[in-house]
């Protein structure tokens, strides 16, 4: 009950952007049905630095953020260092959270931020391209999904062959929702 109270009083918080789909708490966005699967050789170091969010299915708490970058380090005891930046339209920073994830599996990562009321989220990488420049990353339950790319832009085929290891895996491509990149540097 802690983890619903917070996360409505968190959505609460932020403005949608305009004609932004705000999506529940508890909303699917993946047939559960459908067998999910994560990258199998899946390489933590290469992942390591910076990632521009693409295109999400929407989540209350990034209700209104555009510019997204999530920011993986390595840190102690093989835990992944994770710190997301949440922008205005114009490129000021709006709010960060830091926390750390845990590997527990090829692609497979428990991400935590201690900031927040409750624990561990699954968080699946489920492709990137062979450069590591493009991901695809979900979660079994279906309440989130992300495309991230190394910079704001992304051709246009790695962004289909993203949209494609969505459909591939359950999601619903109708409720993805591109993000606006504004002024992110």
């Amino acid at each position: 009950m802690k983890r619903l109270l917070f996360a409505i009083a968190l959505a609460g918080c932020s403005a949608p952007l305009p004609d932004e789909p705000v999506g529940g708490l508890f909303e699917v966005y993946r047939d559960t049905d459908v067998q999910i699967a994560s990258k199998a050789l899946f390489e933590p170091e290469k992942y390591l630095g910076t990632w521009y969010e693409v295109a999400r299915f929407p989540v209350p708490f990034e209700r209104g953020c555009a510019g997204v970058t999530a920011e993986y380090g390595q840190g102690d005891n093989g835990q992944i260092t994770v710190l997301n930046t949440c922008r205005n339209l114009d490129g000021t920073v709006r709010s960060t959270i830091s926390g750390f994830a845990d590997i527990v599996g090829p692609g497979r990562l428990a991400v935590t931020f201690p900031t927040l009321p409750f624990g561990a989220s699954d968080y699946w990488v489920l492709w990137t391209d062979d450069g590591y420049r493009t991901a695809v990353v979900g979660a079994p339950d279906g309440r989130s999904g992300w495309i991230l790319n190394r910079d704001p832009d992304i051709p246009a085929d790695r962004l289909n062959a993203a949209r494609e290891v969505l459909d591939f895996n359950g999601y619903d491509l109708s409720r993805l929702v591109m993000v606006p990149q504004g002024n992110v540097e």
